[in-house]
């Protein structure tokens, strides 16, 4: 069953208040509807501060949550909490357009789609690289790496002779 991500529509035109704040939480549900490729599973809160000003919106997002991703060693999956604050401008105009950090909304709807803002500012606030803590990988992968990073070691240690003509590279090193 999909869930529908229509919650994450902002009516910028039916903002009546200089502030207004919303707040969201978004589970397995929100990953799968929006099917992006990185992230299936997790479970965020995100509080949205919409300023409304002369001529443009300005959104304050700060997520904070935990995602399950592969971990980078064993490749199974692992929970990696996530924090992130981001800031959208958005003004109102004739077509829809991201251009310097700046939205453009249609003037004739009015609404912004922040789902996958989310899901952006979320994927940029996952650390480059990503493992289980020390113990918890998966044990089988473990080892299959252990044996095979000893095998490669080994075999650039073993004392087969080599090609002469690699010796004679090797004294040209400075």
């Amino acid at each position: 069953m999909m869930c529908s991500l229509e919650f994450l529509k902002i009516d910028l035109k039916a903002l009546k208040e200089e502030n207004t704040f919303l707040e969201f939480n978004l589970d397995n549900d929100y990953f799968e509807a929006l099917d992006g490729a990185e992230l299936k599973k997790g479970s965020l809160h995100v509080s949205v501060s919409i300023r409304k000003a002369t001529g443009f919106f300005e959104l304050q997002l700060h997520s904070t949550g935990n995602i399950i991703i592969p971990c980078d060693r064993c490749l199974d999956d692992m929970e990696q909490p996530v924090e992130t604050d981001n800031r959208l401008v958005v003004k109102l105009g004739s077509e829809y357009s991201e251009e310097d950090d700046i939205i453009v909304v249609p003037e004739d709807e009015g609404i912004l789609d922040i789902a996958w803002f989310i899901y952006e500012f979320v994927m940029l606030a996952i650390p480059i690289r990503h493992v289980h803590a020390p113990g918890k990988c998966n044990p089988a992968m473990t080892q299959a790496l252990e044996e095979l990073s000893a095998d490669r070691s080994s075999d650039e240690e073993s004392s087969q002779p080599t090609d002469p003509r690699w010796d004679k590279l090797k004294n040209l090193k400075v």
